[in-house]
């Protein structure tokens, strides 16, 4: 069994540095720009030059983040930040932008890639999605369980990356707009505003219900590596470097199989927490009773940090001996000394000393000399073996002998900081101007099968994915141009809705909608008709080219797009935009309407949705959504009025959640006809955009 990496975050070079002489196995971090932790300091040019080579010199490898979803003007500048990262070169860049992956590909194809946690990989067909794209690693999304992350394992060839320690965000990683339509500061771009650690109440909450507690599955590490998981992540590109040692301190420990001291696992609960820790959904919280996943961090989480600072900087006093080295001594008389340093990665050195004098006393022996020399500590090495050959009756006072390791154990370490580069070379990407075939058609998502008469002028009507198989066929005969739609959050539930399609497909429906990569695997797999959801985050010319060439029909672009964005974006797929609906702001497995002391009440009763109230008074639903819930905007986006802005869209979508049929039917003709949106509503990011 391969040992289980620590990988810990480096959100500045103070953190980078407590990181690695507390133990890391490698470490992820963040460029100038493009980095998922924008508000981090992160690392220049310059520095990461530097990170990288005293990284490497240590044994330790480095993971660039490159992990927003990224313009078309962007990608050029992303692609030039690469190039340099593949001259130190890094070890791996962790990416999100399916844009950004398919130039990668093209330009450098010997560059390890890892798809990042923001691309909502929570399912086999997930990671094998991963795979076929080109990824050697998977990150996780956080929700899985324990059994969830080992069928992952049993199903792909891939490498398995999951968080063990740190925040947990109350969405599924990518699937958050929250921030980007309360605030125009994009979770997918870096930039979160966290508005969900503001009073957000549910019924029977405690006002908080969009606060989780921080994950610390600590003490439990020979877990993950029982069902395959080959990288122990630690979050915290934002926080101080005490942490960070704290959290790689105690994961060492643990991942080697070695007891974590209770003053250690104090500290670090002190040095940050948000009302102590939970391990989250690893263990299988019941649906509806996740009260214990919910906390806020309080004034005496805040206060208990400073009582912890200085005991946490003895855990980075000395370099973590993590290199082994083989070292040699050769001491004959009349000749200079010698002392051979070898490390496993083909690196060396030589030392030189004086020519030995005869001893006066007591001459020198191997095994004494082998003695002094495996004293390694203050230095990354450690001694795996030594080999001491010395002639009789020659004096090696030990001073002689430390100066020799000394030295040579420095020009080793200089040496290791040199690694060949990555083959880098900018490969062209043109695409022709997108051209629409005239004025868009119109698609609806539908809450349930009940549909209205004016759905029949619809391209396609999404309807849920348990609909029976006898309606569906009803609803062809009826005359409605009916599809699926699957769930977003597809936690454990992969198998049923395969069993789903099949059944559709027998019924006559092959359309299917899909909002992340391995639903759109899942669908293509079934023979299914794949359209592409808003939650895919298609945001730049590429990502519509890597959709298409992974078997896409079309599909909708990101929420986070404004119209002239969209407009300008070219390729042959061809693309649509949400037009109307109360957007999901979150995809959470959470479900806010648990956080009470009975828990969510709503899965076995019927009636209006639950809502989250702001402390604005503003009222947000919550509804069921596969293994998940998904929290809607206040109020819908209404373009209704706004179509001729529309014309370059194939095709416009309009999400229903909770209208009534009457009400959908309303929206419709205004939408055929080109009416006035009535009551309040929103254009979300169409026009204002995104940071």
């Amino acid at each position: 069994m391969t040992p289980l990496e620590i990988l810990a975050p480096a959100g500045s070079p103070e953190s980078l540095r407590a990181a690695v002489r507390a133990g890391a196995d490698a470490v992820y971090l963040g460029g100038p720009s493009f980095s998922a932790r924008a508000s981090a300091q992160n690392f220049s040019l310059d520095g990461l030059r530097e990170a990288v080579r005293g990284c490497h010199a240590r044994g330790v490898r480095v993971h660039l983040a490159v992990n927003t979803l990224l313009r078309d003007d962007e990608l050029p500048r992303a692609l030039e930040l690469i190039r340099f990262a593949c001259s130190l070169p890094v070890d791996a860049v962790l990416v999100q932008d399916l844009g950004l992956l398919l130039r990668l590909r093209a330009c450098a194809p010997e560059l390890p890639l890892h798809a990042s946690t923001q691309m909502s990989l929570h399912t086999p067909q997930g990671a094998a999605a991963a795979k076929e794209l080109g990824f050697s690693r998977a990150v996780l999304s956080r929700e899985l369980t324990k059994e969830e992350i080992r069928s992952i394992h049993d199903a792909v060839e891939i490498e398995l990356e999951h968080f063990v320690h740190g925040a947990l965000c109350m969405s599924v990683s990518g699937q958050c707009y929250f921030s980007a339509m309360l605030g125009s500061r994009s979770g997918n771009r870096g930039m979160c505003a966290q508005p969900c650690r503001l009073p957000f109440a549910a019924p029977g909450g405690t006002g908080h219900d969009l606060s989780l507690k921080d994950l610390s599955l600590i003490g439990r590490l020979s877990e993950f590596r029982e069902i395959g998981v080959c990288s122990a992540k630690i979050e915290g590109r934002m926080k101080r470097p005490e942490y960070v040692a704290a959290a790689v301190a105690a994961c060492r420990l643990d991942a080697d199989g070695k007891p974590v001291p209770p003053e250690l696992l104090h500290d670090l609960q002190a040095v940050f927490s948000r009302s102590g820790f939970t391990t989250g959904f690893f263990d299988a919280p019941a649906r509806g009773k996740t009260r214990p996943l919910f906390g806020v961090r309080s004034k005496e989480d805040a206060a208990a940090a400073a009582s912890v600072l200085g005991s946490l900087h003895s855990l980075t006093r000395e370099e973590y001996p993590r290199v082994p080295v083989r070292l040699t001594l050769r001491a004959a008389a009349g000749e200079p000394l010698v002392l051979r340093a070898e490390d496993g990665d083909g690196f060396c050195a030589e030392s030189r000393g004086a020519v030995p004098e005869p001893a006066r006393t007591r001459p020198a022996d191997a095994e004494t000399c082998a003695e002094r020399l495996r004293k390694t500590g203050g230095t990354p090495f450690f001694a795996q073996s030594v080999a001491c050959s010395v002639d009789p009756g020659l004096s090696l006072p030990a001073s002689v002998l430390n100066g020799l390791r000394r030295d040579v154990l420095d020009q080793l370490l200089h040496r290791r900081e040199d690694r060949a580069p990555i083959p880098f070379a900018e490969t062209p990407f043109s695409a022709a101007p997108h051209r629409s075939a005239g004025t868009p058609a119109l698609r609806a998502r539908f809450p349930s099968w009940d549909l209205p008469e004016e759905s029949k002028r619809c391209e396609i009507c999404y309807v849920p994915w348990d609909t029976p198989p006898q309606r569906l066929r009803e609803l062809r005969e009826a005359g409605f141009p009916v599809g699926i739609e699957l769930p977003r959050g597809l936690f454990g539930l992969e198998g049923q809705a395969a069993s789903r399609l099949r059944e559709a497909a027998a019924a006559g429906v092959r359309d299917c909608w899909t909002g992340n990569l391995g639903a759109a695997r899942l669908a293509r797999e079934c023979g299914c008709t794949v359209h592409g959801g808003f939650s895919l985050n298609a945001a730049n010319t590429a990502a519509l080219e890597q959709l298409r060439q992974f078997g896409l029909a079309d599909t909708e672009l990101s929420v986070e797009l404004t119209l002239a964005q969209g407009e300008a974006l070219g390729g042959d797929l061809p693309r649509g935009l949400v037009a109307y609906g109360r957007l999901p702001l979150m995809l959470t497995r959470a479900c806010p309407a648990a956080n009470g002391p009975k828990g969510c009440l709503h899965c076995t009763r019927t009636g209006p949705a639950p809502v989250l109230t702001d402390r604005r008074g503003a009222r947000f639903p919550v509804q069921c959504a596969g293994a998940c819930s998904e929290v809607l905007n206040s109020v819908p986006l209404e373009l209704s009025d706004r179509l001729g802005a529309l014309a370059w869209a194939d095709f416009l979508a309009l999400r229903f959640t909770t209208e009534s049929v009457p009400e959908q039917g309303e929206v419709l003709r205004r939408y055929l006809t080109g009416g006035a949106p009535p009551g309040p509503y929103t254009r979300g990011l169409t026009a204002r955009g995104i940071l």
